[in-house]
């Protein structure tokens, strides 16, 4: 008997047909002999839904007073669908019991809309555990010290999944998505992306900062930090699939390196389309200037991803950086007005329509030229390459937004993604 944490994303538990299939499913394992927790996320389109209802009553300059309200708003849609699947839980002869984060409890900082998990207390759900329940928790929420209800961000179902199954040292956590796995790249894009049976933690949360939807990235944060091996697969299989083959299926994030990683050159393409970028021209070329300029950025909360020094002329600088979307006109703003006027720099420029694709593989340590291939493809292509950002086994381009899906394709065929090997190029 092992302790097994289900997560399933709101198109799984999309309509009542669909949680019905959840709730089977999950009483397949809990009648195998496993102990079950279940994390899932709201009904499929409730989230936006509810968040669009506040954004038509919501002040013209929202303050955290209206963030903190967001919270209690969007952490009702996990509690339903949780409630829900308790209900049809018990309609398969399942003892069953649902907990919103704060019955958990599952403590969290006070960043409303994106805390972070801080402690789980686990005494509650293992007495039901104990006591033959199958327990689901609601995703994507907690409470914070003063008893406020807090959300994780978008995709934070993942995390909370993730979450509980390192606090409880669960034998697995399987991650229940409306895909079958991990693929190369986004199959919408490139037909030919093929999904891979294992992938490594480290590509893993290189593709997951990287734009690859898959998996929320501080869910793999998690998962790297607590070693909680994780699974990948698709919900819409027949829920009266073979138990053993299910087990095995979708896609295996292992920390254990095997002996035909290192033949691994690339193992797949990310990309992100919610990227945008930051020019602050003309600034005086001095100690300090970085900090200026990124430190009231980190301040507001606004994450940074590629960043561009230019080399001084005459004193002078120029400084590029990319946020996400989202944060991109209150990032301007907070230049224009706090960091401008007394920086001494000449202008503010941004431009929203651009996009970033990546190759990931854990083999490009070992190999030289490989950013100089992925160069020379998108130059093939006539694709102009803005910024570039590199690690061990990952090169970023940040490139206009019109060619991002002819630069993935390109790059998918180029790196041999489309030939069988799990990411291995073709033996010649």
């Amino acid at each position: 008997m092992a302790l097994i944490v289900h997560k399933y994303g709101g198109t799984s538990m999309g309509s009542t047909e669909r949680i019905r299939n959840v709730a089977k499913r999950v009483a397949k394992w809990a009648r195998a002999g496993h102990q079950m927790v279940v994390v899932p996320s709201a009904m499929s389109g409730e989230t936006n839904r509810l968040l669009g209802l506040a954004k038509e009553l919501a002040p013209a300059k929202p303050t955290g007073a209206y963030s903190r309200e967001l919270d209690m708003l969007a952490a009702t849609g996990e509690q339903a669908s949780s409630a829900l699947l308790a209900i049809a839980l018990q309609t398969e002869g399942m003892e069953s019991v649902s907990y919103a984060g704060w019955q958990v409890p599952i403590r969290t900082d006070s960043a409303y809309t994106k805390a972070r998990i801080e402690s789980i207390d686990d005494a509650r759900v293992r007495a039901d555990l104990d006591a033959g329940r199958v327990v689901i928790v609601t995703g994507f929420q907690g409470i914070d010290d003063q008893g406020h209800i807090t959300t994780l961000g978008r995709g934070g179902s993942d995390t909370s999944a993730v979450a509980v199954a390192a606090a409880m040292k669960a034998h697995e956590c399987l991650i229940y998505t409306d895909v079958d796995g991990v693929y190369t790249t986004d199959p919408r894009v490139v037909p030919e992306a093929r999904r891979l049976q294992t992938v490594s933690f480290e590509e893993m949360l290189e593709m997951a900062s990287l734009g690859s939807k898959v998996l929320q990235i501080r869910s793999v944060e998690f998962a790297g930090k607590y070693k909680v091996p994780l699974r990948v697969l698709s919900s819409f299989t027949p829920w009266d699939i073979d138990i053993n083959e299910e087990a095995k299926s979708g896609t295996l994030i292992t920390f254990e390196e095997d002996e035909q990683m290192e033949q691994a050159i690339v193992s797949g393409i990310a990309f992100s389309r919610e990227e945008a970028k930051i020019s602050v021209l003309g600034v005086p070329d001095k100690p300090g200037i970085a900090y200026q300029i990124l430190g009231a950025v980190a301040d507001a909360n606004i994450e940074v991803d590629v960043i561009i020094q230019n080399i001084s002329k005459d004193g002078k600088t120029d400084f590029s950086f990319t946020v996400n979307r989202s944060e991109f006109a209150r990032a301007v703003d907070l230049l224009k007005d706090k960091v401008l006027p007394g920086l001494g720099a000449q202008e503010i420029k941004g431009d929203p329509k651009i996009c970033k694709v990546s190759i990931v593989g854990i083999g490009m340590r070992s190999h030289v030229g490989i950013a100089s291939q992925m160069f020379r493809c998108l130059s093939e292509e006539g694709i102009n390459i803005q910024m570039i950002s590199t690690s061990e086994i990952k090169t970023s381009v940040v490139i206009d937004e019109k060619y991002m899906e002819l630069a993935v394709r390109a790059l998918h065929k180029t790196f041999d993604l489309d030939q069988p090997g799990n990411g291995k190029p073709a033996q010649s």
